[in-house]
């Protein structure tokens, strides 16, 4: 039997880590809805996040003006990214654009380590204060961190049913030539999509630098679980993405508890659950034509 402090401790463990797979996987999840790109240079900005907010650190001393400058240096990269590689080949096949992205992905390590080095530096965890949860001393940086995932996951969904650029990239979703149908710029979408990717990217990495060594190769670590997140929740599905980090994210943190291999054998086996029930993911719904 698993101590119930130990319990509480991976629950709240496995909810922080699933924030982060959602920051990250909802990039991917909004690039192949709208645009149907497999966007793995996503753990770049993750990555560059991350990098930032650690050199910001050192310079000023504050954590999380090193995040927000972390979120818009991503943003910048990625909206580099979209106008010089993505621009000129959304009209290829799927595969071509998941090739390309992890070209940029590769390159983009080569990048970081050349600015950086290859030497992991560890960031400090900017609240260091514990709250008590029946009778369990919880940190309250892993606690703000899943408020950051849901007030993330509200901002989008009031951003995509509220607002018409929103409910232009939700028709997107749906139907492409519908959108252009009605004279809007599906391209100019595709950059805004990609921009607030990229932004998303670039905060789970500033927010997880604390809890982990920051390493020039620490998007590619994740890109398995990341991708499965997606896979699981639906391709294009918000809702879905959110639901799968976190049941990735649980059985990750309590099947490391009941047994360590679990931890890296049990999303796979979860996945492939799923899509023998339901090909499409919890969430997904059937690809549609563009």
């Amino acid at each position: 039997m698993i101590d119930t402090q130990l319990l509480i401790s991976g629950v709240i463990f496995g909810l922080s880590i699933g924030s982060i797979f959602f920051l990250l996987a909802i990039g991917l999840s909004l690039c192949f809805g709208l645009m149907r790109i497999i966007s793995l240079d996503q753990l770049l900005y993750y990555s560059i996040g991350a990098f930032v907010s650690y050199t910001v650190f050192v310079v000023s001393g504050n954590t999380w003006i090193g995040v927000v400058l972390g979120m818009a240096v991503a943003g910048l990269a990625s909206f580099g990214v979209e106008r010089l590689v993505f621009y000129r080949i959304y009209e290829r096949d799927i595969a071509f654009t998941m090739i390309a992205s992890f070209g940029i992905l590769i390159g983009g390590v080569g990048v970081i380590k050349y600015i950086w080095g290859t030497v992991p530096r560890p960031a400090p965890i900017p609240i260091e204060v514990q709250v008590r949860i029946l009778g369990t001393e919880i940190p309250v940086y892993r606690l703000l961190i899943i408020g950051i995932a849901l007030l993330v996951y509200v901002g989008i969904w009031l951003f995509l049913n509220r607002t018409i650029t929103g409910k232009a990239i939700r028709a997107g979703i749906e139907n492409v030539e519908h959108v252009e149908g009605l004279g809007i710029n599906v391209y100019k979408l595709f950059t805004t999509t990609f921009i607030v990717a990229g932004m998303l990217s670039g905060l789970a990495g500033g927010i997880h630098a604390p809890l982990i060594m920051v390493d020039p190769h620490m998007g590619l670590h994740l890109v398995a679980l990341v991708f499965m997140v997606v896979i699981i929740g639906g391709l294009g599905s918000i809702k879905g993405t959110l639901v799968s980090a976190f049941l990735v994210g649980q059985v990750t943190s309590i099947g490391s508890l009941i047994y360590a291999p679990l931890a890296q054998m049990a999303p796979f086996a979860i996945m492939l659950l799923i899509l023998l029930i339901k090909p499409t993911g919890l969430y997904g719904s059937t690809l549609l034509k563009r």
